[in-house]
């Protein structure tokens, strides 16, 4: 594979390249690594924003619509989709992108849909390279849009610049939203299908809690609650310019370089600890592993000595 010559087609905004591209980082080719350093240098213009929150909130019609805005703005949208992995093939089982047709026909808009493969947080861990590879082609917005797991996405609110936790009236309690740990992570919160009953109450609920995370620091940013109804593309103006506000105020805080800085700060550990985990498991390892599982599970030997003892051996000791 010419590394420089795909480089270049990316570059170009050429579709065929940013699909295998992706692909390359995907499958973990051997030429990913090779492939993303190039691209590096590229980078740092596309602002990342994460949309999450619990299964059949509306987040693939919420970021359909706010791609539609966007493209009226003369911006171009990066998609990533973040499917469950299919059990038989491993791969994505593209339900986004079904849903989002109608904009995923645009040229200026490039969807991709990508498998979870085990990723506890609902990002797939290559999905952070495939908004690298988008962003490197030129696209002004990337926007990941999660498997809605009803847990903590820790993931996505390091990839993203913006944060945005969606939920419905039917929810259910704000206090569980706020123990699932969905209100750590968000920016703000977009309380879709607003136009159902309880959606009032679901909206003072929210901003009860929110109040708790208030500490009135300096330049504090506060979560806000925007109604929407993405259905009908009620709402999607007020949340772009939500969006806006809230980059404003990272620039004006200098808050988005320490963002980036600390993500990739996580991303790297990430990708040394993956590098060990393949260095570290080799079949030689793995059997031994196996030989002695039977005295942990009959209490003749701990679990940590033999992690410790196989530790010890890979270092050399």
């Amino acid at each position: 594979m010419d590394i420089q010559s795909l480089s270049e087609r990316i570059s170009l905004q050429d579709r065929r390249a940013i699909a295998q591209a992706i692909s390359v980082v995907e499958n973990d080719s051997r030429e990913a690594a090779s492939l993303l350093h190039d691209l590096a240098p590229k980078l740092g213009n596309a602002y990342r924003i994460g949309i999450t929150g619990p299964p059949g909130a509306g987040k693939s019609t919420l970021t359909s619509e706010m791609t539609k805005a966007l493209r009226k703005q003369g911006k171009t949208v990066g998609i990533i989709a973040i499917d469950p992995t299919s059990p038989f093939t491993g791969g994505a089982l593209l339900g986004d992108r079904i849903r989002m047709q109608d904009v995923s026909m645009d040229k200026g808009v490039f969807v991709r849909s990508m498998a979870t493969r085990g990723s506890l947080g609902g990002l797939s861990a290559k999905a952070k390279d495939a908004a690298d590879i988008l962003d490197a082609a030129g696209f002004d917005i990337v926007i990941f849009e999660t498997v809605g797991v009803g847990q903590s996405e820790l993931d996505i609110a390091k990839a993203a610049d913006t944060t945005i936790v969606v939920l419905v009236p039917e929810s259910g309690d704000a206090v569980q939203a706020m123990k699932s740990g969905l209100m750590e992570i968000a920016d703000f919160f977009v309380l879709n299908k607003s136009d159902r009953e309880g959606a009032e109450q679901a909206v003072r609920a929210l901003k009860t809690i929110l109040t708790f995370r208030i500490t009135h620091a300096e330049d504090e940013w506060i979560p806000d609650v925007i109604s929407t109804v993405a259905s009908k593309a009620k709402g999607i103006d007020e949340v772009l310019a939500e969006i806006e506000r809230h980059e404003a105020h990272l620039l004006k805080t200098d808050t988005l370089i320490k963002r980036r800085v600390a993500r990739e700060h996580d991303r790297i550990i990430e990708l040394v600890e993956s590098f060990l985990r393949v260095d570290f498991w080799t079949p030689e390892r793995t059997k031994k592993l196996e030989e002695r599982l039977k005295n942990v599970a009959s209490h003749k030997e701990s679990s940590y000595e033999v992690a410790q003892d196989l530790v010890s051996e890979f270092r050399g000791k």
